[in-house]
């Protein structure tokens, strides 16, 4: 009976778990506020530049968290010095007042995904996270995490 449920406990271990990203990093916010002059930094090495990468934002915030949405700018400084800022936008909550991700208790968890990117060049990249609404302090954010997975061959 123990080797059937010792067995049973592995299997769903591997199959629960997706591929390993090549990098993940979460940032986690003093006090759970996020100031506009903070700005989250998480430095990738890339060594395959012949293949394509999903990266994914994941925001944390509490269910006292205010507004519908959380604009963020993704800046990118590649190996050689070329920068690049993007805006992207993290819905909160949908219409019809319900929240957009993942609640487990007073943590809402919301992913927003780039797909199939590919980097130009080998090295080190710089991924700089700026929040970017008028407000100087955003209350009830927990963390944000930044995660990138190499896209299998298909």
């Amino acid at each position: 009976m123990r080797k059937i449920a010792l067995f049973i406990l592995l299997a769903s271990t591997f199959v629960g778990c997706g591929p390993t990203p090549m990098y993940e990093k979460v940032y986690r916010f003093e006090g759970d506020k996020w100031e506009q002059k903070v700005k989250p930094v998480f430095k990738v090495d890339v060594k395959d530049i012949s293949t394509e990468y999903d990266f994914v934002l994941t925001l944390r915030t509490t269910t006292d968290y205010e507004f519908n949405n959380l604009w963020v700018y993704l800046n990118t400084i590649t190996p050689s010095g070329q920068k690049g800022r993007e805006p992207f936008e993290i819905k909160i909550s949908n219409p019809d007042g319900t929240w957009a991700g993942k609640k487990t208790g007073t943590v809402v968890e919301f992913p927003l995904y780039f797909k199939r990117r590919k980097l130009p060049e080998k090295g080190t990249y710089t991924f700089v996270l700026e929040q970017a609404i008028t407000a100087s302090t955003i209350d009830e954010v927990l963390d944000i995490g930044f995660k990138i997975e190499k896209v299998a061959a298909q």
